[in-house]
C-alpha cells in the first residue's frame, strides 16, 4: 500500500506529460494548476525518452532537460502535488540512468513528494537482468534519498507482474513496481496477472 507520512492508505491520480524534448512547453505552473483544480489531479509525471528523437540519450540538450524537470517538480512543490520523474526507456541503460538518478537523488531527496520511475517500460528485458539493473539505480538512489517511492517497470511492456510478484529485488524498501493496462486492449489475461500478483 502507498501510504502517506501518517501512515493513511492514500491513491495517486493524475497525467504524465508526452516526451518533455518534444512537448516542453506542457510543463508550466498553469498546466499543473489546472490538473490539480480541475481534473482533481495530484501527481504528474515527467516523461523523458533518453532513447528518442533529441533524448537524454540521443543528442539532445542534457541541461536544457534537467531544466525542465526541475521546473516540474517545483511547479508540483508549490502545488501541493507529488511528481515523478520518470526515466521513459524501453531497454536498459544502467551506467546512463545510475548517473541520472544520482544526480536527481542528490537535488530532490529532500522533497517529500518526488518519485523516481527508473525503468519505465522494458521491453525484451528478462526480470533476472532487470533486477541487477534495479538494484544498481536504487542503491545510488539511496546514497541521497533513503526513503522517497522508486517505481520499477516490469518486463513486456510493463505487463509481466506475475513474474515479478514471485521474485521482487532483495534488500529494498519503498519500492512499488507497475504495470500498465491499456483498456482497450488489456484484458482479462492481465486482470488475471495483477490478481496472482
Amino acid at each position: 500500500k502507498l501510504t502517506d507520512e501518517s501512515g493513511n492508505i492514500i491513491q495517486l491520480r493524475g497525467v504524465s506529460t508526452h516526451g518533455i524534448s518534444w512537448f516542453p512547453d506542457y510543463v508550466n505552473y498553469d498546466a499543473f494548476a489546472t490538473l490539480r483544480d480541475d481534473w482533481g489531479a495530484n501527481v504528474v509525471r515527467i516523461a523523458m525518452y533518453p532513447e528518442e528523437y533529441n533524448g537524454y540519450l540521443s543528442d539532445g540538450d542534457k541541461a536544457a532537460l534537467r531544466q525542465i524537470i526541475d521546473n516540474g517538480v517545483n511547479y508540483a512543490t508549490q502545488l501541493g502535488m507529488y511528481v515523478i520523474i520518470d526515466w521513459h526507456a524501453h531497454t536498459m541503460h544502467t551506467k546512463e540512468a545510475t548517473m541520472f538518478f544520482t544526480n536527481m537523488a542528490k537535488k530532490y531527496g529532500k522533497y517529500p513528494n518526488v518519485i523516481y520511475e527508473i525503468y519505465n517500460e522494458p521491453i525484451e528485458d528478462k526480470w533476472d537482468s532487470l533486477k541487477v539493473y534495479g538494484k544498481t539505480i536504487i542503491t545510488a538512489i539511496r546514497q541521497y534519498d533513503p526513503d522517497n517511492i522508486i517505481l520499477m517497470g516490469c518486463p513486456h511492456w510493463d505487463q509481466d507482474i506475475d513474474i515479478v510478484a514471485t521474485s521482487p529485488i532483495e534488500g529494498v524498501s519503498n519500492v512499488m513496481y507497475t504495470v500498465h493496462f491499456y483498456a482497450a486492449t488489456h484484458k482479462e489475461y492481465l486482470r488475471n496477472k495483477m490478481k496472482v500478483a
